[in-house]
């Protein structure tokens, strides 16, 4: 089965449609399938879910599908770094479903693992729990959350064999991992793809299986969200 396109647009050819969801890995830039972003932003689908960590920055990442108002609804941990995501929020376009970032990891892990729902203590007694379920274990208070279970998941690896194995990098491994498992189907951009075997069996972060379509999305111009210099000192 070849699993590699020749780019993001036919690797997403017949997934996208109005109202769907998407799991999107990443962490702020760091490890954002960069290549399928602008692929959907151009196929122009509408009425998206997304759950991701965050939406990227204005005019960045998932920035840019909120700059074109093709998301309505975000399932994420963290909102900061983005005015058109606190401008739509605030004025009621844009649906906001905030979630722990381990929170949201693991609903992500269980959709991907067949569990519709799982206790936890992270959030009990705040707005996080607001018209949840409670339950208590040993006298402390747990709230349910759901497993997320996604029409497409979009993420982004380091490196990768033709059969689809692959490896992330440092602080890219950040919700890749689970984001992958949760959807129906998922499509990988890698920096690089390698034949089968290079890669070291026990080096690999995610199973083959898991991913059914790919594309190289290399060169990439790696952006930095916040450049903090040391102020040069008198000569």
């Amino acid at each position: 089965m070849n699993k590699l396109y020749p780019d993001a647009a036919s690797a997403l050819d017949g997934l996208l449609f109005d109202g769907m969801t998407i799991c999107a890995g990443g962490f702020g830039l760091c490890g954002i399938p960069e290549r399928l972003i602008d692929a959907i932003q151009a196929a122009g689908t509408k009425d998206i879910t997304v759950a991701s960590n965050n939406a990227g920055i204005d005019g960045e990442g998932l920035g840019k599908l909120l700059r074109t108002r093709q998301i309505k609804k975000m399932i994420s941990s963290y909102v900061g770094e983005n005015k058109e995501f606190e401008r739509q929020y605030l004025a009621g376009e844009l649906e906001v479903e905030f979630c722990p970032q381990g929170t949201l990891a693991e609903r992500m892990r269980a959709g991907g693992a067949g569990i519709p729902g799982f206790y936890t203590k992270t959030g009990v007694g705040t707005l996080v729990a607001e018209g949840k379920e409670t339950k208590a274990f040993d006298g402390e208070l747990y709230v349910l959350e759901r497993g997320i279970r996604a029409d497409l998941s979009i993420i982004k690896g380091w490196k990768a064999d033709e059969a689809g194995n692959l490896v992330f990098r440092k602080t890219a491994r950040n919700f890749n991992q689970p984001a992958a498992t949760a959807a129906k189907v998922c499509v990988a951009e890698v920096e690089e793809v390698v034949p089968v075997g290079s890669l070291d069996a026990d080096a690999i972060h995610l199973p083959g299986i898991y991913v059914k379509r790919m594309i190289v999305g290399s060169p990439y111009d790696k952006k930095i969200e916040f450049r903090t210099v040391r102020q040069r000192e008198a000569a």
